[in-house]
């Protein structure tokens, strides 16, 4: 029995240092060896080009429009330099209003925030079901809010996003949180492809450093100072440098729809064909534009069909009379 258990002694500290051995070779290996797959090691991902900007980089998780007023009273705007794209549309009186566009960056605030018009129901359509955030909308417009593909955000419905700034009258002082709006949104659709197309500058384009334009009564100057543009709209320069202006031409008809002081509200058709000019790097494109329906992409070709290249970065769509 002793015998039996000094043997089973000695196998017992053989076994024991045979481990030892082991796992320190275990343990000098994963010291010798490359990190693993963990986040330390972690390679980053290639970026992802955006469908809106062109540009590379986080293109973001939502799209966000936002209705800002774009009166006299309402500028200078706040947050609009960061959207991804931004329609200029008109609106009752000859005065315009903002449709801006979010999604690879979010500013802290954004406004002043307005009511939406018939015309931002259509534009949406084609980026899936963004978020849009607005003031209210008169009550003719409700059937057609909810059935529209988005998600409303108005300031009744998520109040606590939105804030009153005092230094300015109603309406022209309402203001909104674009994250806790995100926030506030479900089932938003990511950035998706409404028809931009970006790329060089093609050879001969004409060279066109001013550029006015008018959406309604509002006049809007392009001027391009050798690395960007600079807006001036209603005479006031605006805090915002497209790299791609569209002048997109588009029939404008009016609706039963009424203000308060009786001014019939225009809707801007963008379902259809007309006309364009793409500025970029101080040069102009011409062509044309069409869209077969407002879930469609907007597709914008020069006169022999080949797509118009729009320049990486912000877009806005001047959205003009024809």
């Amino acid at each position: 029995m002793a015998g039996d258990r000094g043997r089973a002694s000695t196998l017992g500290v053989v076994i024991a240092a045979v481990i030892a051995v082991v796992f320190g070779i275990i343990v000098v290996n994963a010291r010798d060896s490359p990190a693993g797959p963990g986040p330390a090691a972690a390679t980053s991902a290639p970026d992802v080009v955006s469908p809106l900007t062109g540009r590379g980089g986080d293109a973001g998780r939502a799209v966000l429009a936002v209705k800002v007023d774009n009166s006299p009273e309402g500028r200078p705007w706040t947050g609009v330099g960061d959207a991804d794209v931004v329609y200029v549309e008109p609106v009752e009186g000859g005065l315009t209003r903002l449709l801006a566009v979010f999604a690879s960056q979010l500013p802290p605030t954004v406004g002043p925030v307005r009511s939406l018009r018939e015309s931002d129901l259509d534009l949406l359509a084609a980026y899936g079901r963004p978020a849009l955030a607005y003031s209210g909308n008169a009550p003719e417009l409700d059937a057609a809010v909810s059935a529209a593909s988005i998600v409303p955000l108005s300031a009744e419905r998520v109040a606590g996003a939105y804030r009153r700034a005092g230094d300015r009258p109603s309406p022209h002082n309402l203001y909104g949180d674009p994250a806790a709006l995100v926030d506030a949104a479900r089932d938003v659709s990511g950035p998706r492809d409404v028809g931009f197309r970006f790329g060089p500058v093609p050879d001969g384009a004409p060279a066109a450093a001013d550029v006015t334009q008018r959406v309604g009564r509002t006049e809007v100057l392009a001027h391009w100072t050798g690395d960007r543009w600079d807006l001036t709209i209603g005479g006031a320069p605006a805090d915002a440098h497209p790299a791609t202006i569209v002048v997109q031409h588009v029939p404008v008809r009016t609706s039963a729809i009424r203000d308060v002081a009786g001014s019939p509200s225009p809707t801007a058709v963008t379902v259809g064909s007309g006309r364009v000019e793409v500025l970029r790097d101080g040069h102009r494109l011409d062509g044309s534009w069409s869209r077969s329906a407002p879930d469609a992409p907007t597709a914008f070709t020069t006169p022999d069909g080949a797509p118009l290249p729009f320049a990486p970065g912000p877009v806005w769509v001047l959205l003009v009379a024809t």
